[in-house]
């Protein structure tokens, strides 16, 4: 490495910030168009659509679609042979100003005068914003008079705002939170900024308030969400399920960044409506606005939306340059599994004094379809016989399967659910201390800063290996093994005089 690298690279805070300052005063010499095809998607088929009857009726409206909205209407709206709605939970998430408000109300208006709806319901977080669209939607129909002369009644209530036609077919507000809740069989519900939405619970209600529509379909938009968005996470991970081969009817489209990287080609993946109704100059000006901003509102990136369970400069001031764990000293091992058992990690602990210990990322395992419990346990026992364990910590939610492998063997193994939320309190507080001590390895780096916490109990938490947008499996298994190495000696070591 030269002198002039060197610097460089020591200063890489610095020049991302010139780079970014550049990119906004520099324009850029070739025109870019935002992708009209989401990065990430739910398998696509070739079933039939009636996104079609959606174009010709937005024509009448005297709306033109963009690339990317004729993408959504087409597969949002595919139906299977008995005319059924193909996808029964449609999620869509795509930058800010991209013309999804304007979409929402186009479906709604299908949903009143195309697909006889006997009940739609819009909600979304801020009571505003449904408001906002039901106004729009209202102007939309009195300028137009053959939609206007179907309408029976409009009713202007606070937070219950409703839209009667003729026929019968109803289209209602509710505020945010309450969605479907104390409605009689609502056939189609839009979810509006899902990324606020937190409780579980009601979503489940709401799936279960449709059972008995004839069709339903729920509709949900969003910007990036972030480790709070626990519907919308629990919706992108049907999605990675579903292309790793999960059966799964439920669609999801996801206009997002590749990288990191604040450039106009990489907004471009996120903001499809660039070069139609966005002009370049205009998202450039915001890529010197706070990054994390950037990152949630302009690239669609999750991984930066979320806040490190684990402070990056605390992090680094753990690491040492060397150093290693010896196979003569008492050792405590965990093995931990991703959710989806697509990753594994096996990280060791030794106590380095009285205070401080050290923990070495072992081992880890990956397969794009799942991995095998035989060939974890036998890896890992090579590691049991190497050093001198006390045991093997573990979940029995996640890594159960392995540690009943290891137990015939003459391995301790020790269940740690019930102490992980204590664990991940006491590895928090050991590198905050300094008394954890890593070797700066790359893998666990990743995985350690990709760390979300969730809240449990009254003040507690845990490090969500869900909420997580990075498979956690080693930061999961560095936190069971701090319980260990963190443990005192002797039954007293506080002392009040």
């Amino acid at each position: 490495m030269t002198k002039d690298e060197s610097v460089v690279n020591s200063h890489d805070a610095n020049v991302i910030d010139l780079d970014r300052a550049r990119s906004v005063l520099v324009p850029s010499s070739a025109p870019v168009i935002g992708h009209p095809t989401p990065r990430i998607s739910t398998p696509l088929n070739d079933l039939p659509s009636r996104g079609a009857e959606v174009f010709d009726f937005a024509k009448e409206l005297k709306l033109e679609l963009m690339p990317w909205q004729k993408f959504y209407f087409e597969h949002a709206l595919k139906v299977r042979p008995d005319g059924r709605w193909a996808h029964p939970i449609v999620t869509t998430v795509v930058s800010r100003q991209s013309g999804k408000s304007t979409m929402m109300m186009i479906r709604i208006l299908a949903g009143l005068y195309l697909f006889d709806e006997p009940l739609q319901i819009a909600s979304a977080h801020r009571l505003a914003t449904s408001f906002e669209q039901f106004r729009t939607i209202v102007s939309m129909i009195e300028a137009n008079d053959s939609l206007a002369k179907q309408v029976k009644r409009i009713y202007w209530s606070h937070g219950a705002e409703e839209i009667q036609m003729l026929n019968g077919n109803r289209f209602m507000i509710k505020a945010g939170g309450s969605s479907a809740r104390g409605v009689s069989k609502p056939e189609t519900v839009y979810l509006d900024e899902l990324r606020e939405m937190h409780d579980l619970e009601s979503f489940a209600s709401l799936r279960y308030t449709l059972l008995a529509a004839k069709n339903p379909q729920v509709l949900g938009f969003s910007s990036a969400g972030d480790q709070h968005s626990q519907i919308l996470n629990s919706l992108r991970e049907r999605c990675i399920a579903a292309n790793g081969g999960a059966i799964d009817d439920a669609a999801y489209f996801e206009w997002s960044s590749p990288t990191d990287d604040i450039t106009l080609e990489n907004a471009a993946y996120a903001n499809p409506a660039l070069g139609h109704t966005i002009h370049p100059d205009n998202l450039i000006s915001t890529f010197n606005d706070p990054r994390d901003v950037v990152m949630t509102e302009v690239l669609s990136r999750w991984v930066q939306t979320i806040q490190s369970a684990v402070d990056s400069q605390s992090w680094a001031n753990c690491a040492e340059t060397e150093g290693d764990l010896d196979p003569e000293k008492l050792t405590w091992l965990a093995i931990d599994l991703s959710p989806d058992r697509k990753h594994a990690a096996l990280v060791g602990a030794q106590k380095l004094g009285e205070e401080r210990f050290l923990v070495k990322l072992l081992h880890t395992w990956e397969n794009n379809l799942q991995l095998d419990d035989r060939a974890i346990a036998n890896e890992a026992a090579k590691y049991c016989r190497k050093y001198s364990i006390e045991h093997v910590a573990y979940s029995r939610r996640t890594s159960g399967a392995v540690a009943a492998r290891l137990q015939p063997a003459g391995i301790r193994i020790y269940e740690m659910d019930a102490d992980y939320p204590q664990s991940c309190d006491e590895m928090l507080s050991a590198i905050n201390s300094g008394r954890l001590r890593h070797l700066n390895q790359e893998s666990l780096n990743v995985q350690v800063l990709s760390t979300v916490k969730l809240p449990r109990g009254d003040g507690g938490m845990i490090f969500g290996r869900r909420a997580s947008q990075a498979a956690i499996p080693a930061a999961v298994a560095t936190a069971l093994v701090t319980h260990f190495a963190t443990r005192q000696e002797t039954e007293v070591d506080i002392f009040v005089v």
